[in-house]
């Protein structure tokens, strides 16, 4: 029986929890079938309680208090514990057929993906080499206010395409909360960012002339940042993106249903979640219209 999900993932602060409680939302509003699972073991205020989370297995709190580790410890840890534990996750996802959206909510900390293999192999639990054979796909976030500082949206953009790389399944990429940048940045501004490229950079270099052409003390931490070995650095990263061409992202505001719908449409394509649906007969519309008149 195929089954389908979508991995939603981004550094901290982007709104994957937001986003995950819009896509419910939404879901339940289209009628479809969804399964909420939060793997994220510090997580504990919710819109819409979690059908599965990590927390019933291991919390963070204890394995911080427990193993005296830090917040970044304890979270590998926790990984590493589920990762041992994986019945954990299948005896939940297994009897689910192929109506559900499988809705997996990651943390923030971009080194379980990027760094360590904790994420990658449990995607390759959850996809073609493990026994669920879920058909999986990526949403990474990246917060919309990251164009205003370009260097930051490069090193967003490389972390995207480093997941991207490293759990080999069809990605999703997203600028979150565009509510925050309507209005500031003009909208033939913001299409650049959804294709980034080397122009980005050399536009702002061109608006600000004297930014990467002064050599400064690298001990200064408030100019090192604006300093020609910074600049080179950003260039090198744009240039590496650039030669790739694999990121382009799509617009999200959570407060906006046709921007959910439009994000979710491309997760439903890049997952093939319409190709495995049955049909529907007209009786099954009838039957519905007449749910929805006695339930008004």
């Amino acid at each position: 029986m195929s089954k389908f999900g979508a991995l939603v993932m981004g550094p901290a602060g982007a709104g994957k929890t937001t986003f995950c409680n819009a896509l419910i939302q939404h879901l339940r509003l289209n009628k479809r079938s969804c399964f909420y699972v939060n793997l994220d073991p510090a997580a504990d205020d919710f819109s819409y309680e979690p059908d599965l989370d990590i927390k019933d297995l291991i919390s963070l709190e204890d394995v911080m208090e427990e193993m005296g580790l830090g917040p970044n410890g304890g979270l590998i840890f926790c990984f590493e514990h589920l990762l041992q534990n994986l019945d954990f996750l299948t005896n939940a996802l297994e009897p689910l057929s192929e109506e559900y959206l499988i809705i997996i909510d990651l943390p923030g900390q971009i080194e379980l993906y990027t760094h360590i293999p904790v994420v990658p192999t449990l995607v390759k639990h959850l996809t073609r080499f493990g026994s669920l054979n879920v058909s999986l796909c990526a949403a990474y976030l990246l917060e919309s206010t990251f164009v205003i500082d370009r260097a930051k949206f490069f090193a967003g953009t490389l972390s995207a395409m480093s997941a991207m790389i490293m759990l080999e399944i069809p990605h999703v990429n997203i600028l979150s909360k565009m509510d925050l940048v309507k209005g500031s940045v003009p909208k033939r501004q913001l299409k650049r960012f959804l294709d980034p490229d080397t122009s980005l950079l050399d536009d702002d270099n061109a608006a600000n002339p004297s930014r990467g052409s002064k050599v400064v003390d690298p001990a200064d931490t408030e100019s090192v940042m604006g300093g020609a070995s910074f600049n080179k650095l950003n260039k090198a990263v744009a240039q590496l993106i650039d030669d790739f061409s694999m990121v382009s992202f799509l617009q999200l505001d959570v407060q906006d249903e046709d921007s959910v719908g439009g994000v979710l449409s491309y997760i439903d394509d890049a997952i093939q979640y319409h190709e495995a649906q049955e049909p529907r007969e007209p009786n099954d519309e009838i039957a519905d219209y007449g749910d929805d008149e006695m339930m008004g």
